[in-house]
């Protein structure tokens, strides 16, 4: 089984595409992931991350509901 766990965007780093990364906080964690799926992404969005990579841009409301329900699971 995979977990990908939603996380927002503090900052980016890096202008190529296959080597941006950004800074992502997940609760009080920051953690560095690579940023090469999601070009679109900009400081401030939320993005599912899986392995260091984020796969997927989300907006707030689904990464709220998906951060309540891992809480609910803890």
């Amino acid at each position: 089984m995979c977990l990908a766990v939603p996380g927002q965007i503090i900052s980016i780093r890096g202008d190529d595409a296959l080597s941006r990364s950004g800074q992502v906080r997940f609760g009080d964690a920051v953690r560095e992931a690579s940023l090469a799926f999601v070009p679109e992404a900009v400081a401030g969005d939320y993005v599912l991350v899986h392995a260091g990579v984020a796969i997927s841009v989300l907006c707030e409301d689904a990464a709220a509901r998906t951060l309540g329900y891992l809480e609910e699971i803890e």
